[in-house]
């Protein structure tokens, strides 16, 4: 969930540039995950619509949100609807589309920092609904849950421990934000995404990928009451405690050298220059950050994938969400190479080239 109000604004740097900066965060380790392949894909948004001009009769300020964020709309839930309800339309349209039944599946992760409850798992809410016989778990990588749950059904199916892993993202932001606070309510949006992963062709799957971790960034962005550390009190509620603490600046410069050294190494790794990448799926936090990224790589902004402006920051949704938006439009061809980067609370990252 990388933050979106920062002073700072990205200047346009040359790849060479991006290169030669100081890095400030660990280096993941670079791998490579062939054999797999994405066989369905399907997503689900809330029919709820919360604009820009609804939250300037709250007093926000419209103009404002979408000047710094790029941010016109975003989805929410009804109050009836919890995250396994969006996580299960989302998997049904997915499964629809690989023209496979539930029952073939033998796994499903959800990735999610939003569960209907502490426990059960959201996964086995959405498992016992679609009806498979399938080992079912949640994941909480906060807006990298989709890229972390992705990369390891894919290790499920590569190691013959599954022949065909649900993965999907999904996460109701709304809420986990206060409405008092002007500088985290604005941003945030519902929605879920899902694929089916299964066994592909030799020269299928991650070219090159990259998950990372810093915890010493945790305390940047963070839900600080709710858990074993701090449980849900009278004292909490009153703090406010139980929504999204943010401090924007920190986690808004971090977001941008993240997000362009972590390409930089997988596309180095898959010997691929990054402008001969057929399409960019970043997470969709901040049109800042993604601009910030196209500038400083050279990356053809006709590639770069953008459905912010509707949805907002859906958390471990954006990825899947986007991705499956460009899908429906025939823009995703069997053997495109396909970028793939998610980046937030943790502070937690994963950057892959995917061929489809």
């Amino acid at each position: 969930m990388a933050s979106t109000f920062a002073d700072e604004t990205p200047g346009s740097q040359s790849n060479s540039r991006a290169q030669s900066q100081p890095r400030s965060t660990p280096r993941g380790r670079l791998q490579t995950l062939k054999g797999v392949e994405i066989q369905g894909i399907g997503a689900y948004a809330p029919a709820g619509i919360v604009r820009n001009e609804d939250l300037a009769e709250l007093g926000y300020d419209a103009d404002w949100i979408v000047q710094r964020t790029g941010i016109l709309e975003r989805r929410r839930a009804a109050a009836e609807q919890a995250t396994s309800d969006l996580a299960y339309e989302a998997a049904r349209r997915c499964l629809k589309n690989a023209k496979v039944e539930a029952k073939d599946v033998d796994l499903l992760i959800v990735g999610t920092m939003t569960p209907d409850n502490p426990m059960p798992s959201t996964a086995c809410r959405v498992q016992q609904r679609l009806g498979c016989n399938a080992p079912a778990m949640d994941m909480n990588s906060a807006c990298s849950g989709f890229m972390y749950a992705l990369v390891t059904a894919m290790q499920y199916v590569k190691t013959g421990c599954a022949q065909r892993a649900l993965v999907i993202g999904a996460d109701l932001m709304t809420r986990t934000l206060n409405p008092a606070d002007k500088k985290t309510f604005p941003l945030f949006g519902d929605g879920a995404g899902a694929v089916l992963v299964g066994t592909g062709n030799d020269d299928q799957g991650l070219l090159s990928y990259m998950l990372g971790a810093d915890g010493q960034g945790g305390d940047l962005l963070c839900i600080p009451a709710g858990g074993s550390r701090e449980p849900l009190s009278q004292e909490a509620l009153d703090g406010k405690r139980q929504f999204i603490q943010m401090d924007g600046r920190p986690v808004f410069k971090w977001a941008v050298r993240l997000v362009a050294e972590s390409i930089l190494d997988v596309a180095e790794d898959a010997e691929i220059l990054p402008q001969d990448i057929d399409l960019v799926v970043l997470h969709q936090a901040n049109m800042r950050i993604i601009d910030s990224a196209v500038n400083d790589l050279g990356i053809d902004r006709e590639k770069v994938v953008v459905n912010l402006q509707k949805y907002g920051n859906t958390s471990a949704a954006s990825i899947p969400l986007a991705l499956n938006e460009v899908y429906e439009q025939g823009r995703v061809q069997r053997g495109d190479k396909i970028l793939l980067c998610g980046f937030g609370a943790g502070l937690t990252w994963g950057t892959a080239i995917l061929k489809w």
